[in-house]
């Protein structure tokens, strides 16, 4: 054997230990994105419900010239 294959033969890494199966990454990430897409959801329209408190100082969108 060639000095090339005994040193990949020697050479042999050993995995680095996981802290949980494989298969929960992807499920705890699509739970965070969920949680997050719920949230994000939840303060749909939340400019239109406070219109009110602008006044007439915020210009309106017709009003630009």
């Amino acid at each position: 054997m060639s000095f090339l294959a005994v040193f990949a033969a020697e050479e042999h890494h050993e995995l680095a230990p996981m802290i949980m199966d494989p298969i929960w990454f992807p499920i705890i990430a699509a739970g965070v994105f969920l949680v997050l897409g719920l949230v994000t959801y939840s303060f749909r329209d939340v400019a239109n419900r406070h219109q009110h408190k602008t006044g007439g100082s915020a210009p309106h969108a017709g009003d630009h010239h």
